[in-house]
């Protein structure tokens, strides 16, 4: 295992901008750096040994601070997914958040955390970034430290381990939002996708959930068993997958298989474990154009984001899993992507 730092880029602030290359024994190599605390390549052997960049992304910082960055890689903050019109009481205080999607507050506002310089520093075989939000910041109540810690194991697992403190009640819900394609370019509709969830949360046009719980047997939604992406996704609501499932879990925040994906053509895997309760699966419905690395131009549907996260607009629907932060206790999230090779 290998870690080393490298220089990215500067932001269009002047800001020098740090890559973290990872390596293991297998070949595997990821890639990440400190402006959204983002995962930019992750390159991975298929089962003929040749390696492929799987995660989209761009080649530099003006891509990745460009408005068509639709986050790629990057962590979402302070509230990942969407907050019905900004808007969220807690203990009685009303909350107005930035408005960034529709009426609605997506991905922590106007300038979140995908949008952040972290402070980032190597740790034995991993890279642990910090960042502090100031009370008030985009709407949120509370000063917030939140740190990320990456590591890649020989196993193939990138490991990401999320804490964070706040000095008052808050609400917080982080996530990564990686898109991914396992051939390394073209469609996603090919590969076979399972979620272990029964349910999931049905949403409106705006995607904003209206506490329903829905199950998945029976329907488009169903993928607990292997199930290509492109089988179902017309008759899907909207323009395809945009959904968060509810994670079959045995116990509350235990770590837990949330969906595997395999892509026949190449052989490549990859397995999303979290202790969060719900994960958004998304297949790049709005990928429209947008000019990647190395030449690449990727639209709709050339990429699928596993977001492992507690459930859309938490704050205003008391019967999902909380999203509340307190004083004293200290939020830990886990999520896992393993990549590997099919037997």
């Amino acid at each position: 295992m290998s870690v080393v730092k490298e220089t990215f880029g500067e932001t269009s602030d002047g800001l020098a901008v740090d890559v973290f290359v990872f390596g293991n024994a297998t070949g595997l190599k990821v890639k990440i750096i400190n402006y959204g605390a983002t995962i930019i390549s992750v390159e991975v052997p298929d089962r003929d040994g040749q390696l492929a960049d799987v995660a989209l992304g761009f080649n530099d910082m003006m891509g990745y601070q460009g408005a068509d960055n639709p986050y790629f890689g990057a962590c979402c903050g302070r509230y990942a997914n969407r907050i019905a019109n900004g808007k969220f009481t807690l203990d009685g205080a009303e909350y107005s958040l930035a408005i960034n999607n529709g009426p609605n507050a997506l991905h922590g506002g106007l300038v979140g955390f995908d949008k952040k310089i972290w402070a980032a520093e190597i740790i034995g075989d991993s890279v642990k970034m910090s960042i502090t939000s100031p009370d008030g910041e985009e709407g949120y109540p509370g000063t917030l430290k939140v740190e990320i810690t990456y590591s890649l194991d020989d196993e193939g697992e990138l490991r990401i381990d999320y804490t964070a403190e706040t000095n008052k009640k808050t609400v917080l819900n982080l996530t990564n939002h990686s898109y991914f394609n396992l051939t390394g370019g073209g469609s996603v509709h090919g590969h076979v996708i399972r979620i272990n969830a029964d349910r999931y949360t049905v949403v409106d046009d705006e995607a904003i959930p209206s506490g329903e719980l829905r199950a998945v047997a029976g329907t488009e939604m169903d993928l607990l068993a292997p199930t290509p992406i492109g089988k179902n996704t017309d008759a899907v609501r909207g323009l395809g997958y945009d959904h968060n499932y509810c994670i079959n879990q045995a116990a509350e925040g235990e770590l837990t298989l949330a969906a595997s994906v395999v892509d026949p053509e190449s052989g490549r895997t990859l397995e999303c474990w979290t202790t969060e309760p719900g994960v958004q699966f998304y297949t790049g419905n709005y990928l429209n154009n947008v000019k990647g690395k190395g030449g690449a131009v990727y639209n709709r549907q050339e990429g699928f984001c596993l977001e492992t996260q507690h459930y859309p607009d938490s704050p205003n629907h008391p019967g999902f899993p909380s999203t509340e932060l307190a004083p004293g206790e200290t939020y830990a999230h886990t999520c896992i992507y393993k990549f590997g090779i099919e037997g």
